[in-house]
This record gives structure tokens, C-alpha cells and sequence, in this order.
């Protein structure tokens, strides 16, 4: 990385940063551009030379969450969607501790985003989030268990769906129950029997 790559990036961070203690005080569509620049610390015009509006820095908040999530897992655990055609079946269980407690302990530290996007999931694009993690993860794995492609879509679709209701509420509720507690639930509603 070189100099001008790592000001904008801090610059970048700096924005994030005041964008998320911004969201701790109020609700994001209350939230000014004159008061994240300066809760940041940065001029306006700065600002401009990053993002067009505040949605803006908000998605660039989130992909950032985003990567640091995925830095919570194990170096063997990353870019499993091109690791699920050599596993075995018994390898391809997902609601397990293994991954949804890094993913709830991410939820629980940076809830105040969270809320935002649980608020406004088209604002977030969450449905594109899922979609994707439908198409790389979830059909490989049913396609592995024998699912067709028609099944396989609704069967994904209760896999995402019920399991962001339970985290949606989860957050909703200020993430007050341990996050142990949550993925405990989670594993309960999705595998009953096991």
C-alpha cells in the first residue's frame, strides 16, 4: 500500500468510525454529513472525494464490517465456497458453534450497524448478501446431499430466512441474551433431532 493509498484508507476509517459513533447517539437518516466530517475529524470536501451521500459511506461501513467478520475465522474455515466439492457431508454442516459464533460475537461488537441494516435491509442490500451466500455456499453444499435445484432453493431459502429472523430479533432486542445463548437457539430450530 502505498502513502496516498493508506491516507484514504485511514480517511476512510476515520469516516466509518464517526459514522458508527454517530449511530449510537441517533437514527442514520437523522444523521448529517456536517456531523460525521466533524465527529471525524475531516472536512467536508474530503468527504465528496469519497462518497456521494451518506448511503454511501454507510454501504462502505458495512463491507468493511463485512471483512473484518471474515477475518474472525480460521485461515482452513476462509473461502469455503471453493472448498465444499473435496469435503464429506459430515463436513458440510454450517449451524455448528464452529461458525456462528464468530459471526454472532461480529453481530454483538458492531450491533448499532447492524440495527441500520436489519431497519433498512433494501437500503443494504441484504437480500443480494444472502443471494450470494445462497449461490456459492448453500447450493453447493444440498447439491452434495443429493437436493435438486428446485428444492434446493426453498430449503436455502428457510435456512437463511429463519435464521435471520431469529439474529433480526436477536438485534432488535439490543443483543442482550449471550451470544452462546443465541447460537444455541439457532442450532435447535435448524437441526431439532441432532
Amino acid at each position: 500500500m502505498n502513502k496516498s493509498e493508506s491516507k484514504y484508507y485511514n480517511t476512510s476509517r476515520l469516516f466509518n468510525q464517526a459514522l458508527i459513533e454517530l449511530l449510537n447517539k441517533k437514527s442514520f437518516e437523522f444523521i448529517t454529513i456536517k456531523e460525521i466530517c466533524k465527529k471525524a475529524g475531516v472536512n467536508r470536501s474530503t468527504f465528496y472525494l469519497h462518497y456521494d451521500n451518506t448511503t454511501d459511506l454507510l454501504y462502505e461501513t458495512i463491507d468493511n464490517l463485512n471483512k473484518d467478520f471474515f477475518s474472525c475465522f480460521a485461515e482452513e474455515d476462509k473461502d469455503i465456497d471453493k472448498k465444499i466439492a473435496g469435503k464429506k457431508k459430515e463436513e458440510l454442516v454450517l449451524i455448528t458453534p464452529k461458525y456462528l459464533m464468530p459471526y454472532l460475537n461480529h453481530v454483538k461488537n458492531n450491533k448499532l450497524v447492524y440495527q441500520v441494516s436489519a431497519k433498512y435491509p433494501a437500503l443494504m442490500k441484504s437480500n443480494e448478501r444472502y443471494k450470494d451466500m445462497q449461490n456459492k455456499i448453500l447450493f453447493p453444499i444440498l447439491k452434495n446431499f443429493g437436493v435438486d435445484d428446485i428444492e434446493g432453493k426453498y430449503i436455502s431459502a428457510y435456512y437463511i430466512n429463519g435464521t435471520y429472523a431469529i439474529i433480526d430479533e436477536w438485534i432488535k432486542n439490543g443483543c442482550r441474551e449471550e451470544v452462546a445463548d443465541i447460537c444455541d437457539l439457532i442450532i435447535k430450530c435448524v437441526r431439532p433431532f441432532n
